[in-house]
């Protein structure tokens, strides 16, 4: 059987029909309040609609200090609960796995999105955030939590917490930005402590078969590959999690740090011990052949970003015929709305040069 078509499982929650999962991707259309637009609706359930076997929410915040962009779909009132509920419902019926993402952008918060300096592990003069105190740093990671619960109240399978592209997990995490002394700063088992406290405790309260993600990212921010390869075989071996994902850019590049340069940054995840963890990478996967030779790198599952916004049903494309030719960039906006986009979301993406240059007349 092909690979990518074959069903799998996690060590908890429902079976997968396929390999292909939707990346987590922002797209500015929801409400400022947090609440799920139809917008937002649209755009998501299409995805499972056209045969993503997972399908997951953009970045959700967990505080509303944390909310990194505009029309930012957000997890952390019971204001938020019937729109969630109406997406886990639809994402569900269309036999896709529903996951939320849950995220607090942390020094990227925009002040004048969020009305007050942003927050970060350390006082950071380049984003003018202040510190976390330790009571507020227990309260982000309850709060986490809180938003797992709630996401499973909607009825969600599971969610995936952003440790990655230097949002606030991912800063707790960076060496360069995490300068604490306290027990959340300092060595990486301390740096990674937050992480771990919010994996428990969603464990300890969520139903055992509640699935748990991470989303991990290993450049960038201040972020260290030998660390991010550490931490990354650690959590797949520790039991704690069903999956993890690795945001790589492009999964077929190089590292960037120099000592680690003459292989794919890829390998450095796929030659990881995984325990009972299914490893999956996102990155630059545009087209059949991308996905087939990301998964003959040896992952569990592929991520589709772009790919899944040129092409809503590019799973049931790729089971019709596994040689298809996608859509290639740049596209009419025409294009982008009849695949479920808002005209919110295509001026959103209107820099990754998706869409055509309007003609000069």
């Amino acid at each position: 059987m092909n690979q990518l078509l074959s069903p799998f499982n996690f060590s908890r929650g429902p079976s997968l029909k396929n390999r292909f999962m939707l990346a987590p991707l922002t797209n500015t259309q929801s409400f400022e309040d947090g609440k799920l637009s139809d917008e937002e609706f649209k755009w998501l359930t299409m995805r499972a609609q056209g045969g993503f076997a997972l399908t997951m929410t953009c970045a959700s915040h967990v505080q509303a200090i944390g909310k990194g962009f505009p029309g930012q779909l957000g997890v952390f009132s019971d204001d938020h609960l019937d729109g969630l509920k109406r997406l886990s419902k639809e994402i569900k019926a269309n036999d896709s796995v529903a996951i939320c993402q849950l995220h607090h952008a942390g020094m990227r918060s925009p002040e004048d999105l969020i009305g007050q300096r942003p927050v970060c592990p350390s006082d950071n003069e380049e984003f003018k955030a202040r510190a976390l105190s330790t009571s507020e740093v227990e309260k982000l990671r309850d709060d986490f939590i809180e938003a797992a619960i709630r996401s499973e109240k909607a009825g969600f399978d599971g969610v995936e917490l952003h440790c990655a592209h230097g949002y606030i997990l991912a800063q707790f995490l960076s060496p360069e930005i995490n300068k604490r002394n306290d027990q959340y700063g300092q060595s990486l088992s301390n740096r990674s402590r937050l992480l771990y406290e919010i994996i428990d405790g969603i464990r300890e309260v969520c139903q055992n078969e509640f699935i748990i993600g991470v989303r991990l990212s290993p450049e960038r921010f201040g972020l260290k590959l030998n660390e991010i390869t550490s931490l990354a075989e650690e959590l797949m071996t520790s039991n704690k999690i069903e999956f993890l994902d690795m945001s790589l850019w492009d999964v077929f590049k190089e590292p960037e740090e120099e000592e680690f340069k003459g292989k794919k940054l890829i390998s450095y995840f796929t030659e990881l011990k995984r325990g009972n963890t299914k490893l999956g990478v996102a990155g630059s996967i545009k087209t059949p052949g991308d996905a087939e030779k990301t998964m003959d790198e040896g992952v569990d599952w592929v991520m589709l970003g772009r790919a899944a916004i040129l092409q809503h049903n590019f799973p049931k494309l790729y089971e019709a015929d596994s040689s298809f030719s996608p859509v290639q960039a740049p596209v009419s906006k025409e294009h982008l709305r009849n695949e479920g986009l808002s005209d919110k979301f295509i001026q959103y993406v209107g820099n990754w040069k998706l869409t055509k240059k309007p003609s000069k007349t």
